[in-house]
């Protein structure tokens, strides 16, 4: 949910705010927007841009350290894992400062489910639409609307009322018109699939009515307590989530750090730069398990921030 606003400058949203990033050296500027007076007609919203915010630099600086976990020191791990794995050592140089970002677990969880047999730029599109056809719209910069990602009611109750914008895409370069508003009274997964996601809408509103009917908001987050075999079995029994959908939410929104996605690009470096045997002409469920554990005899604890450089 971040594209490079301008050279250098990035703009997305993170906790209900969209922000505008730029990093100068070791130095991470921010500007944070307000959110649109909602009682103003959309005409003079859309034609008045959006304001940098006054909000308290304690808690700005909070919520970034928290998303970009800089209370984890990087340069200890680089040189630890350069110490155990010699081929880490050889590509660690080009790739300085890999930091695996502390999402929201509902927002990383229903952005994950739709990356199934997808590529980034269509995953990113969905996810773009999903916001604005059920998320709240925060503000409008260079006349690109920003919605916050739909809460889980969203995704569970009774549709929104249209507002005759959601059919702008804006996630590409030029806004485009795509179908998105299904007949009054569809209920989540009709609109979803209205919105161009195919048989992933099912596993959306599935897994949406499976955590407000079970866990909940609340107890997603609280997996971030439990051990990681727990959190992943957990995730694994929701509509739509497989192993490594599992993994990529544990990892990045769930406190995971052992966590180690395996796709079938990992499978074969693992098999071809590591010598690891494991599988047929498939990854199978016990291949994708003994990759992940030899990961993390290699690199150790926090496995799967060395498996992202």
């Amino acid at each position: 949910r971040w594209w490079e606003s301008s050279p250098g400058a990035w703009t997305g949203v993170l906790e209900g705010r969209v922000w505008t990033l730029r990093q100068d050296g070791d130095r991470l500027w921010y500007t944070v927007y307000g959110e649109e007076d909602e009682h103003r007609k959309e005409e003079e919203r859309d034609g008045c841009p959006a304001k940098a915010a006054r909000l308290d630099v304690a808690e700005t600086d909070r919520i970034l350290r928290d998303y970009f976990q800089l209370d984890v020191g990087l340069s200890g791990l680089y040189r630890a894992w350069a110490a155990a794995d010699p081929l880490f050592r050889k590509v660690a140089s080009d790739f300085p400062g890999v930091r695996v970002l502390r999402q929201d677990p509902v927002e990383c969880l229903f952005s994950f489910i739709c990356t199934s047999n997808n590529h980034i730029s269509r995953i990113t599109a969905m996810i773009e639409r999903l916001c604005q056809a059920f998320g709240r719209r925060l503000c409008c910069l260079d006349s690109r609307p920003f919605h916050a990602f739909p809460a889980l009611s969203a995704l569970t109750g009774p549709p929104p009322p249209c507002r005759c914008r959601c059919h702008l895409a804006t996630a590409s370069p030029a806004p485009t018109h795509v179908p998105c508003c299904a007949p009054a009274g569809a209920d989540a997964e009709a609109r979803l699939r209205a919105l161009g996601f195919g048989y992933r809408a099912k596993f959306v509103s599935g897994s949406a009515r499976a955590i407000a009917e079970g866990l909940g908001t609340e107890g997603l987050c609280q997996l971030r307590t439990v051990p990681y075999a727990e959190a992943r079995r957990v995730l694994c029994a929701l509509p739509g989530v497989g192993a490594k959908v599992a993994d990529c939410v544990c990892l990045l929104s769930l406190d995971k750090a052992e966590a180690v996605p395996v796709d079938t690009h990992v499978w074969h470096i693992a098999r071809q730069r590591y010598g690891v045997a494991l599988g047929g002409k498939s990854l199978t469920p016990r291949a994708y398990q003994e990759i992940g554990d030899f990961f993390r005899g290699l690199w150790g604890p926090r496995a799967g921030w060395a498996q992202a450089v």
